[in-house]
């Protein structure tokens, strides 16, 4: 066992001792030690419950013959930081809670881990550690929430955000909406959407680093008892030495790819998975995506999508198990994939059925014939850029129209509230990009008011920031080389005609390379908004491009 190095000998008195001042017995030390690395917090709803489920993890380890040793630690709640300062934060968080979470398992020399997680920057900074450590491991989320209900209709985040802008229009009391506010939400777990945090978690599935259920509603007595299954789990992991990288493969990024593009999941995701795979070492080209839109169909559509259904739903229809096996069924899984049931993939979805067809539907009867995310070239992003494409209308889907440029959110936010963003604008928000943000904020606030303010199908946005699951429209985000790094997307002015072409991937600045070219001459790049020596400034100066993952340099 590697924590014998800490518990074995005659020079490990002092450490025995201090082992047994917190009321360790010697017997445990005798048994492996489990790190439960607990993300629980008071800071959102996703990790308020979280030392119930933590709680049920440790009685799972306990039980199959192994000591738990719980620590935290930090995560960020987008929905809080959205639209602000804080918003340069979360991304950045992802690479400082991986590397805090290398401190503390090396540091003590654990045999295994569980991660108990649920939210955004969170669950991926979970997913690279456990591929670093490489280290029995294994994950379980708190679970999504359930639904909101309003005046006796269903309600949730992303129904709210859209209010907001009936509120600006003077259709809606501030009154009524702070009676929709205190609805919408109603509980604990991942906010009620397709956002980052459910995506991962689902996803996470895929890649079979959590146990088969990941759709299972956060305040009930059945994700209890799956964290507990979770917790007994590890044990068995740890004995027949199943490591994190004989389960995050190729192939197994692949499944995740194929259920993420089959529910249209969070624009996040890419980067995620991107960072994932160059955490375990694994070749891996962006547009994959792409290649695997083609023959992966749109089969689940969840908020923010119009007319899409709440997590929830998806969970009663079968959930992503009855997913994962009618696309296996479908030949687009790997099924003899490892996971930590450690069983294939094929064994744990062989009993799953799709209870409602209408929540899960088939490949004869899908959203559309493509997958829900779309990677997008051309000369506004010669290095790409992405859209989550189950979001945007069908008459958005090719769109021309006059830049509308800004050098941050905030004031496109005020213009889009103050009516004066006009129908077939194209607004640009740049400088918002890794680098330049620093910390790619997500554009949610400004393109909730652009669908608030009902320009939903008549205007477009393009940043080199990143988008909120919830967000939904003609959006494109992440567009590579950023604003900061003199990409094309600095040179815009205003006025400059952009066409878009969702479906055939491509947006582009009708601009000439001549022109172009005397902008690049006379640009001058940004002065830097954060203070020297701050973590932000650290971070500014390590991490690479958006296409890369928004990794740091190695």
């Amino acid at each position: 066992m590697r924590s014998h190095i800490t518990t074995k000998g005659l020079e490990r008195a002092t450490h025995r001792a201090l082992y047994y001042s917190m009321g360790f017995l010697p017997q445990d030390l005798e048994k492996p030690l489990v790190a439960i690395v607990n993300t629980q917090n008071e800071t959102m709803p996703g990790h308020f419950h979280l030392d119930s489920i933590a709680k049920a993890v440790r009685e799972g380890v306990i039980a199959a013959g192994g000591t738990p040793i719980e620590f935290p630690t930090i995560g960020i709640c987008d929905g809080i930081a959205q639209g602000n300062y804080g918003m340069h934060y979360p991304l950045a968080s992802r690479e400082l809670i991986c590397d805090s979470i290398e401190c503390m398992v090396n540091g003590h020399q654990y045999d295994a881990i569980v991660f108990v997680t649920n939210c955004d920057k969170i669950t991926p900074g979970l997913l690279m550690a456990a591929v670093r450590l490489n280290i029995p491991s294994i994950m379980v989320s708190g679970g999504p929430m359930a639904t909101g209900c309003f005046d006796g209709k269903e309600i949730g985040y992303t129904d709210l955000m859209a209010v907001q802008g009936e509120v600006a229009k003077g259709n809606l009391t501030l009154d009524q909406l702070g009676e929709m506010e205190r609805e919408a939400l109603p509980g604990c777990g991942a906010c009620n959407l397709l956002g980052t945090a459910n995506s991962m978690n689902f996803i996470a599935e895929a890649l079979g680093m959590v146990l088969p259920g990941s759709t299972t509603p956060a305040a009930t007595g059945r994700r209890l008892a799956l964290s507990k299954e979770t917790g007994l789990k590890i044990m068995e992991l740890y004995q027949k030495n199943i490591l994190p990288l004989d389960i995050i493969t190729k192939e197994a990024l692949e499944n995740a790819i194929t259920v993420d593009l089959a529910i249209g999941g969070s624009t996040n995701t890419i980067l995620h998975l991107t960072a994932l795979a160059h955490e375990a070492g694994i070749d891996f080209d962006i547009n994959i995506f792409d290649e695997m839109a083609k023959k992966v169909p749109h089969l689940v559509k969840m908020k923010p999508a119009a007319n899409g259904h709440y997590p929830v739903d998806v969970h009663y229809a079968g959930g992503i198990t009855a997913l994962m096996k009618h696309l296996a069924e479908n030949g687009l899984l790997h099924t003899d994939a490892l996971t930590v049931s450690a069983k294939t993939v094929e064994e744990n979805v062989k009993s799953a059925q799709i209870i409602n067809p209408e929540v899960i539907r088939s490949m004869d009867n899908p959203y559309s014939a493509t997958g829900g995310l779309k990677l997008i070239y051309g000369n506004l992003s010669p290095e790409g850029a992405v859209c989550k494409s189950a979001a945007v209308l069908p008459e958005m889907l090719k769109h021309r129209g006059p830049a509308r440029v800004f050098d941050q959110e905030e004031p496109a936010v005020a213009a889009i509230y103050g009516g004066k963003i006009n129908s077939g604008d194209v607004v640009v928000v740049r400088y918002e990009g890794p680098k330049g943000g620093p910390g790619m904020r997500e554009m949610l606030t400004a393109t909730a008011a652009i669908v608030g303010m009902g320009l939903g199908k008549e205007v477009a946005l393009i940043t080199d920031g990143r988008f909120s699951g919830a967000t939904s429209g003609a959006a494109i985000g992440h567009i590579s080389p950023e604003a900061a790094e003199g990409g094309p997307l600095a040179l815009v002015e205003e006025g400059d005609m952009i066409s878009i072409d969702i479906p055939a991937g491509n947006v582009t600045l009708e601009v000439s390379e001549e022109e172009l070219a005397k902008r690049k001459a006379n640009w001058i790049p940004p002065v830097s908004k954060v203070k020297p020596g701050s973590y932000l400034d650290r971070y500014s100066k390590q991490v690479l491009s958006a296409m890369s993952g928004a990794v740091f340099k190695r």
